[in-house]
C-alpha cells in the first residue's frame, strides 16, 4: 500500500495546528522532547531554550512585522546549530507551520522519527505514528505475537490452547505475578529479550518509513517511491516465513497479504501490544460510541503498541480524550472481553486463598471503620485525591469506580467548590464568603446570578444549617473529592522531578519482594494514625521514613501517605513531639509528599495553626522546616510579621550541611522564600528586609546562590541582591567582586520575561562601579560567558519587552557593543539606539522618558562608589566649577589633588576613552537624532525629565568639541542653542547656568556657531559677568567675544537711561541700591525712594525727617534695613517696605555724621573733627585714629579702613583695637593736599581713589598683605567710586564718570553728566546692570549696561 503526499500533509498539518492552538499540549510535547537531550549538553539546551521562548512570544504576538522578524531569527538560530535533535526538529516544524510552509513543516516533523523514533511514537507525536506508520508494521506485529505465544506456551500449555478460557481469564485476573512465578530464569530473560528486540525493530522500521514518507513529500506523488520499503527484522536470528535471511528484511507477495484483519493479531482501532496479549491486562479507553463503526479520527485513544511510557503520561498528552473507565482483556480469539464475577468464582482454590490473604493484608487501607481519638487521630481512608495505589489495591478493585458528584446546592456558583463558609444573600442565593466578598470589593452592588440590587454590601452571618448539611454529606461520602480548578500543569520548580517513562508490564517481576514489607508499613501507618501513645507514634514515623528511604518505592506508597488522615497524623507529631530526630523525619516526609502532591499542600494549609506550628519549629532551630514552609507557600506578609527573615538569613549564612537528604536544600528554600518575600511586600518592608540582609552580612552567602544548580534559586538571589543594591548602594562592589555571572547568564534563556528583566536590571546596576577598568571587565564577562550570544539574546528580548523596560535593556546592549571600537554598522547598536530614542519621545509615558534620559546620562560611564552617575559633577569640573567635584571626592575619601598615581591616571584614561566612544555612538546615530529627542524632553514640565535631558544634552554637546566634526554640531546647534540660552538666562541654580555656558562654549569653535551666538550676546555677556567669579570658563568666553574688536568699549557699553532734576532738594549727597530700589539723600534732609524697574526711575516715596543734610546712606543686607547719617547729629534706622520706608529708630550720636558705614551691632562715621567715631547701637561710643583727619571709610568683616587727608591709609581691627598702616602719608605737593576721597573693598582688594598728582588716581591694594597690586592711571580728580563684579566706576570733580575694567585695568568707557557738575556719589545695582550717580547741581542720572 502506498501513501500520498496529500495524506501526509493532512495528518501533519492537523497535528501541528492542534499543537499551536493548545498551549498545554504544546508545552507537554516540547517538555518531552527536551528531556531527551543530555543535561551535560548545556550549549544545545541554551540555544533551544531561546528558540522555545521566542516561539511562545510569536504565538502570543499579533504584530506581523514582529512575528516575521522573530520567526526569521529563530529559524536562522536553529538551522545554524550544529546539534540535531528531536526538539530542534519539532521547533522548526512549528516555525514552518506558522510561516505557512506545510511541506517544510512536515519534513521536519518526520525528522523526529529519524532522530528519536521511540520518543516520537510514544510521547511526542503518537497520533502521527498511528496514522502514517502503524499500518505498514502489521506484519511485524503479527510475527512478534507468534514469538511471544511460543515463549508462553513453553511455560504452560494453557496459553497455547484456545479452549480453556477460564484458565486464561484466571491468569488475566491475577496479573503477571502468577505467570512470572512459574517462569525459569531463562524463560524470563528470553521474554525480556523479545521485548527489547521489539523496541529496536520498531525504531529501525520507523526510521525507514520516515525516509520513505520524506521522499514522497520531496518528490511528489508521481515521482516518489512506487511502494513502501521492505520491513527490517535484523535482530532476530530465527527468521520465519516471509523473511529474507540474508538481509533481515520482510517482503510481502502482494498488498492483499499485508491487509491483515485487526482482530487476528489483537488490534482494536489499529492499536496493538504483543507484550500484553493472551491474558496480560491491557488498558483500553472508552470511545464516544459503543460501535466501532462510529470511531472517528477526531477522538483517538492513546496507542497500545509497546512503549515505555505510563498510561498516566499518555492521558496527559491527550487530555481532550476520554479517560479510562475499566480494564479490558484479550481472549484466545483476540476479541475484547470484559472481566466478570464468574472469573473469580471459577478460579482455583489456591487463587481464592491468595486473594483472601492479600485482602487481609490490605484491610488497613479500606474504609471499614471511622473512630475518634483523644489526639484527634483519624483512620486512613481508602479514597484519596490521587489514583488507587497499585501496590495496595486488590486485584478485584482494578476497575476504577466513579466518584459521587456533590449536590448542586452544596457548591458555590462562583468558585465551583464545596462551600466552606456559605452566606445567603437577601436575594436567596448562597455563595462562598471569600468569593462574594471579592465581588463586592470590586465595586459591584448586585447579586451575581439574579442581578438584583443589594440593599447592603455588608455580608450576613454564616449559613450554619447548610454548613452542617454539607458536613453530614461529607461523612456519608468520605471518598468523594470535589473537582478543583488546579488542572493546569504546575510551573517547574526545584522540587518537581521530570516525568520518567514507566517500565513495561513485564517489570512486575521485581514486585515479588514487596509483600514482605507491606505488613511493616501497614502497622506503622496504623500506629501513626490511631495510637494514643506518643512514643509509639514517633517510632511509626521513623519506620515510615526508613521504609521510604530504603525501598525506593516512593511513587507506590505516595498515594497512601498523602491521605488526609495520615497527613494529620504527621501534624500531630509536629505539635507534640520534642525529639529532634522524629521532628526532622516528620518534616522530611511531609516535604517529600508536598513536593509531589498538591493535595498534601491543601491539607496542611487548610488550618492556619498547622502552618504556624511549622514556622515556630523553624524559628526554634529546626532548619529542615524551612523546606516545608517553602512548599506550603504561606502568606509572605505573615512571614515578615512573624520575624522569619532573621531565621532565613541564619540558614543562608550557615555553612552548607545537607546530610538529611531533603528534596530541597534548606539554604535553597531560604533563598527562594526570601526572594518571594521581597517580591510580595510593599516598598517600606522591602527596605527593611534589604537592610537586614546587609546588616546581617549575608550578602556573600546570597552571592553564592548565583551558582546554584536550580535556576529558581539563581533568580531569587538576583532579586535579593538587586534590592540590596537599591537600598545600600555601597554593597555593589562586594557583589561585583564575588559574583559568578556565567550561571546567571545561562538562566536567562529559560525564565519568564519578568525574571529576565530582573537579570538585566541586576547586570546594569552591577556595571556602575567607580572604576572604569572594573566595569569593562564585568562587561566582557557578560558578553563572552556562556556558549550562546548574550547580545543576540538581549536583542530578541528587546523586541518583545515592555516599554518601560526597554531603556535599561538598550543601555546594556550599547555598553556590550562598545567593547570594540564603534564600527560603521552594528545591528545591535542600531536597534538599541532606535529603542532608546523611541522611549525618549513617548510623551504620554513620562516614566519611560525619564528612564531613557537617565540611561543616556549614565552611559557617560563615571560613577561614585554608591553607583550614582557623576555626569553632572564632571561637567561642572570641566567648566571650572569644582566645588561639587571636591565634595564628592571628599565623600569618596579621595584626594582630588594628590591622586595623580599611575593607577588613577590609568583609570582616568580608560574613562576618557569610554566616554569618547560612547558619545560618538550616541551622536552619530541618524545624524544626531538624539539631540532632537533631548530637545523635546527639555520642554517637558516634568522637572525630573527636564533635568536628565538637560545634563545629557550638555554632555553630548560638550563632547562635540572632542569628536571629529562630521556636521553633527550644526544639528545640535539647531536643536539646542535656544534652549541653552533660555536656561542661561532664566535658571535659578548657578550650576544649571554653568552647564548651559559649557554647552554654549562648544558652539564657539566654528564660525557659524559663533555667528549664531552673537545674536544673543547681550544675554550671554550679562550672565557671563555673573559667572566669572564662579567659573574660569566665563572669562575665556568673554575674551572670545571681545577678540577682533578695536577696543572693549563695545563689550562694556552704557546707555543713559534717565536724568531727574532734584535741585529743589539741594545737592545729591548720597545714593545706594537695594534689590530693585534706589535711595537718594539730599542736602535739605530729604530721602527719596525710586523704583529701578525697567529703563525709567519712578519716585515711589519721599520723606524728610532729618533736619539737616543727609550725608550718607548705608544698607545692612542681612537685616534689610536702611541707615541714614545726617549733619543733624543723628543716625536713623529705616525698615524697607514694598512702596515706602519707615523710620523705626533714631540714634543721637551728638556729632555730625559723614561717610556712614554700619555693621550688625555698631556704626562708624567721620565726625566734624579728627579721627573716626564708633557708635554702638546700645548707646556707647568711642573715637579711633584721632591723629588723622579721615576723609572716607570702608568696613568689611570687622576691619575698618580709613582714608585720610594726608593720603595715608590705616586698617583698624575693631575687635582688638590694633591699627596697621597700608600707605603712609605724604606732604602737600605744590601746596595741594593729596587726600583719599573714596574707598571700596571688593573680592579681597582695597581700592583707594584721590587726585592724580602722583600719576595714579586709583591704587589697588591686597586687603590681606597690604601690598599694592595695581593702579588706574586716571588723570581725573576722583571724588566718588563704586565697584561691580567686572568694572570700576570713578566719579570725577569735572563731571565725568570713567569706567575701568577690573581684569585688564584699562579704561573702557567715559560717561558725562549734564552741566559737567561734580559727581558727589555713585552706586551700582546688585546685578551690575544699572549705574546711578548724584551731582552737585541736584541731579540724579542713571545709565544701563548693554
Amino acid at each position: 500500500m502506498t501513501t500520498t503526499s496529500g495524506q501526509i500533509l493532512r495528518h501533519t498539518t492537523a497535528f501541528l495546528s492542534e499543537a499551536l492552538s493548545q498551549s498545554d499540549l504544546r508545552h507537554r510535547i516540547l517538555s518531552s522532547a527536551r528531556l531527551k537531550i543530555p543535561s551535560s549538553d548545556q550549549n544545545t539546551l541554551r540555544t533551544l531554550a531561546i528558540a522555545s521562548d521566542t516561539l511562545e512570544s510569536v504565538i502570543s504576538t499579533t504584530t506581523p512585522t514582529t512575528r516575521s522578524s522573530s520567526l526569521r531569527l529563530t529559524k536562522k538560530l536553529l538551522l545554524s546549530s550544529s546539534a540535531k535533535n528531536s526538539l530542534s526538529a519539532l521547533l522548526l516544524s512549528l516555525i514552518y507551520s506558522l510561516c505557512h510552509r506545510p511541506t517544510d513543516a512536515a519534513l521536519h516533523l518526520l525528522d523526529i522519527f529519524l532522530l528519536d523514533p521511540s520518543s516520537a511514537r510514544s510521547e511526542i507525536a503518537p497520533s502521527i505514528f498511528e496514522d502514517l506508520f502503524l499500518l505498514h508494521l502489521l506484519p511485524v506485529l503479527q510475527w512478534f505475537k507468534d514469538q511471544r505465544s511460543r515463549i508462553l506456551s513453553s511455560i504452560s500449555p494453557e496459553w497455547a490452547s484456545d479452549g480453556d478460557e477460564r484458565s486464561r481469564s484466571r491468569e488475566a485476573m491475577t496479573g503477571c505475578e502468577g505467570l512470572f512465578s512459574r517462569m525459569s530464569g531463562g524463560q524470563a530473560a528470553e521474554l525480556k529479550e523479545l521485548e527489547r528486540d521489539y523496541e529496536d525493530v520498531v525504531d529501525e522500521n520507523s526510521r525507514v518509513f520516515a525516509r520513505y514518507l520524506k521522499g514522497v513529500l520531496e518528490n511528489g506523488d508521481g515521482n516518489g517511491p512506487a511502494s513502501p520499503p521492505p520491513l527490517i527484522l535484523a535482530r532476530i536470528g530465527d527468521r520465519g516465513a516471509g523473511f529474507d535471511a540474508a538481509d533481515g528484511r520482510m517482503t510481502l507477495d502482494s498488498d492483499a497479504d499485508a491487509r491483515l484483519e485487526f482482530q487476528e493479531i489483537g488490534l482494536r482501532h489499529g492499536r496493538y501490544n504483543p507484550m500484553w496479549m493472551d491474558g496480560a491486562p491491557s488498558m483500553e479507553f472508552e470511545s464516544s460510541s459503543s460501535s466501532s463503526s462510529n470511531y472517528s479520527n477526531s477522538t483517538k485513544s492513546p496507542p497500545l503498541y509497546p512503549q515505555r511510557v505510563s498510561p498516566n503520561l499518555l492521558s496527559k498528552q491527550h487530555s481532550n480524550r476520554p479517560k479510562p473507565v475499566m480494564n479490558l482483556y484479550l481472549n484466545s480469539d483476540s476479541e475484547l472481553a470484559f472481566p466478570s464475577e464468574n472469573h473469580s468464582t471459577d478460579s482455583s482454590s489456591e487463587s481464592e486463598l491468595e486473594t483472601e490473604e492479600k485482602n487481609r493484608n490490605l484491610a488497613l487501607f479500606q474504609p471499614n471503620q471511622q473512630t475518634q481519638f483523644k489526639k484527634q487521630k483519624q483512620p486512613v481512608s481508602a479514597e484519596s485525591s490521587r489514583a488507587l495505589d497499585p501496590l495496595m489495591a486488590d486485584s478485584d478493585n482494578m476497575i476504577a469506580s466513579g466518584r459521587q458528584t456533590p449536590p448542586k446546592d452544596f457548591v458555590c456558583p462562583i468558585t465551583s467548590h464545596l462551600f466552606v463558609d456559605p452566606v445567603t444573600l437577601e436575594t436567596g442565593q448562597t455563595y462562598e464568603r471569600k468569593a462574594i466578598q471579592e465581588w463586592v470589593d470590586r465595586g459591584n452592588s448586585t447579586c451575581p446570578i439574579t442581578r438584583q440590587k443589594l440593599q447592603s454590601t455588608q455580608l450576613p452571618k454564616t449559613n450554619y444549617v447548610l454548613k452542617r448539611l454539607i458536613a453530614s454529606w461529607q461523612e456519608q461520602n468520605p471518598g468523594t473529592v470535589q473537582a478543583q480548578k488546579e488542572n493546569l500543569p504546575p510551573k517547574s520548580s526545584p522540587v518537581s522531578s521530570p516525568i520518567k517513562p514507566s517500565t513495561s508490564p513485564t517489570s512486575v517481576i521485581s514486585q515479588a519482594t514487596i509483600d514482605s514489607t507491606v505488613g511493616e508499613l501497614r502497622l506503622a501507618i496504623s500506629h501513626l494514625c490511631m495510637s494514643e501513645i506518643l512514643s509509639e507514634s514517633e517510632m511509626a514515623v521513623l519506620s515510615i521514613e526508613r521504609f521510604w528511604r530504603d525501598t525506593n518505592m516512593e511513587s507506590e506508597i505516595q498515594s497512601t501517605l498523602s491521605k488526609p488522615a495520615v497527613i494529620n497524623g504527621f501534624v500531630e507529631i509536629l505539635f507534640n513531639s520534642v525529639d529532634p530526630q522524629v521532628l526532622r523525619a516528620t518534616v522530611f516526609l511531609l516535604s517529600e509528599l508536598a513536593s509531589r502532591d498538591k493535595a498534601v499542600v491543601q491539607t496542611l494549609t487548610r488550618v492556619e495553626s498547622d502552618v504556624d506550628c511549622v514556622v515556630a519549629l523553624f524559628k526554634k532551630g529546626l532548619v529542615e522546616a524551612v523546606v516545608l514552609i517553602y512548599l506550603l507557600r504561606s502568606s509572605w506578609a505573615d512571614n515578615v510579621e512573624t520575624d522569619m527573615v532573621k531565621s532565613l538569613l541564619m540558614v543562608i549564612k550557615k555553612k552548607e550541611e545537607d546530610s538529611y537528604g531533603m528534596c530541597l536544600k534548606p539554604k535553597t528554600a531560604s533563598v527562594l522564600l526570601l526572594g518571594q518575600i521581597l517580591r510580595g511586600i510593599d516598598h517600606k518592608n522591602v527596605s527593611m528586609v534589604a537592610r537586614a540582609v546587609v546588616s546581617e552580612r549575608a550578602i556573600e552567602s546570597v552571592v553564592g546562590s548565583l551558582e546554584a544548580d536550580w535556576v529558581e534559586e539563581r533568580i531569587a538571589a538576583v532579586g535579593i541582591l538587586l534590592r540590596c543594591i537599591e537600598e545600600d548602594r555601597n554593597c555593589r562592589n562586594t557583589i561585583a567582586d564575588k559574583a559568578e555571572l556565567a550561571p546567571v547568564l545561562e538562566s536567562f534563556a529559560g525564565v519568564n520575561d519578568g525574571d529576565r528583566f530582573e537579570i538585566v536590571h541586576f547586570l546594569s546596576e552591577l556595571v556602575k562601579l567607580n572604576r572604569r577598568t572594573f566595569n569593562e571587565q564585568l562587561l566582557h564577562i557578560i558578553k563572552d560567558e556562556g556558549a550562546f550570544s548574550t547580545m543576540h539574546t538581549l536583542l530578541v528580548y528587546l523586541q518583545t519587552a515592555l516599554q518601560d523596560q526597554c531603556p535599561v535593556i538598550a543601555g546594556l546592549i550599547l555598553q556590550l557593543d562598545l567593547l570594540a571600537e564603534p564600527r560603521k554598522m552594528s545591528i545591535y547598536r542600531e536597534e538599541a539606539m532606535d529603542a532608546l530614542i523611541s522611549c525618549l519621545r513617548k510623551s504620554d509615558f513620562p516614566g519611560t522618558q525619564i528612564a531613557a534620559a537617565e540611561t543616556i546620562m549614565a552611559l557617560q560611564g563615571r560613577f561614585s562608589s554608591s553607583g550614582e552617575p557623576l555626569t553632572r559633577v564632571s561637567l561642572l569640573k570641566r567648566a571650572g566649577f569644582d566645588k561639587r567635584y571636591r565634595a564628592v571626592m571628599q565623600s569618596e575619601q579621595k584626594n582630588p589633588i594628590a591622586g595623580e598615581s599611575d593607577e588613577n591616571l590609568e583609570e582616568e584614561k580608560a574613562a576618557e576613552e569610554w566616554e569618547r566612544k560612547m558619545a560618538f555612538v550616541l551622536v552619530s546615530h541618524e545624524f544626531g537624532l538624539v539631540f532632537e529627542a533631548l530637545a523635546e524632553g527639555l520642554k517637558s514640565r516634568c522637572a525630573e525629565l527636564s533635568s536628565a535631558c538637560f545634563v545629557s544634552a550638555a554632555w553630548l554637546t560638550h563632547m562635540l568639541t572632542i569628536l571629529p566634526d562630521t556636521g553633527i554640531r550644526g544639528a545640535a546647534r539647531v536643536c539646542l542653542l535656544k534652549r541653552f540660552i533660555s536656561i542661561l538666562k532664566s535658571a535659578r541654580d548657578t550650576e544649571d547656568k554653568i552647564l548651559a555656558m559649557l554647552a554654549l562654549s562648544s558652539f564657539m569653535d566654528d564660525s557659524e556657531g559663533l555667528r549664531d551666538l552673537t545674536c544673543y550676546v547681550k544675554d550671554i555677556l550679562k550672565n557671563l559677568r555673573d559667572l566669572k567669579k564662579s567659573s574660569a570658563l566665563a572669562s575665556k568666553m568673554m575674551k572670545v567675544f571681545s577678540e577682533g574688536q578695536d577696543s572693549s568699549m563695545d563689550l562694556w557699553n552704557h546707555k543713559e537711561l534717565i536724568q531727574v532734576d532734584c535741585s529743589t532738594n539741594g545737592e545729591v549727597l548720597s545714593v545706594t541700591c537695594f534689590k530693585d530700589k534706589i535711595f537718594s539723600g539730599h542736602s535739605d534732609g530729604t530721602i527719596k525712594v525710586w523704583s529701578g524697574r525697567g529703563t525709567l526711575l519712578h519716585l515711589i516715596h519721599e520723606t524728610k525727617e532729618h533736619s539737616k543734610a543727609v550725608t550718607s546712606l548705608a544698607i545692612l543686607q542681612s537685616a534689610e534695613k536702611l541707615y541714614s547719617g545726617s549733619l543733624d547729629r543723628t543716625i536713623r534706622t529705616w525698615s524697607i517696605q514694598d512702596e515706602r520706608i519707615q523710620c523705626i529708630q533714631v540714634h543721637d550720636v551728638k556729632d555730625h555724621v559723614q561717610n556712614l558705614t554700619v555693621a550688625n551691632t555698631i556704626s562708624c562715621f567721620i565726625p566734624q573733627g579728627a579721627g573716626v567715631k564708633v557708635h554702638s547701637w546700645n548707646g556707647d561710643s568711642k573715637s579711633l585714629n584721632v591723629n588723622k583727619h579721615v576723609r572716607c571709610l570702608a568696613l568689611v568683616q570687622g576691619k575698618l579702613y580709613c582714608g585720610c587727608s594726608d593720603s595715608s591709609i590705616q586698617e583698624i581691627d575693631l575687635a582688638t583695637g590694633t591699627m596697621s598702616t597700608i600707605q603712609t602719608g605724604s606732604r602737600k605737593l605744590l601746596g595741594k593736599a593729596n587726600s583719599i576721597y573714596a574707598m571700596q573693598v571688593h573680592d579681597g582688594l582695597l581700592y583707594s581713589a584721590g587726585t592724580s598728582l602722583d600719576g595714579a588716581a586709583v591704587k589697588i591694594w591686597s586687603a590681606s598683605t597690604h601690598s599694592m597690586v595695581g593702579s588706574l592711571p586716571s588723570t581725573m580728580d576722583v571724588r566718588s567710586m563704586t565697584v561691580s563684579a567686572e568694572l570700576i566706576y570713578l566719579g570725577c570733580k569735572t563731571g565725568g564718570v570713567e569706567i575701568w575694567s577690573k581684569e585688564l585695568l584699562s579704561r573702557v568707557e567715559t560717561l558725562q553728566t549734564k552741566n559737567h557738575s561734580k559727581v558727589l556719589c555713585l552706586a551700582v545695582s546688585g546685578d551690575g546692570d544699572i549705574l546711578v550717580g548724584g551731582t552737585s547741581d541736584g541731579r540724579i542720572q542713571a545709565w544701563g549696561l548693554t
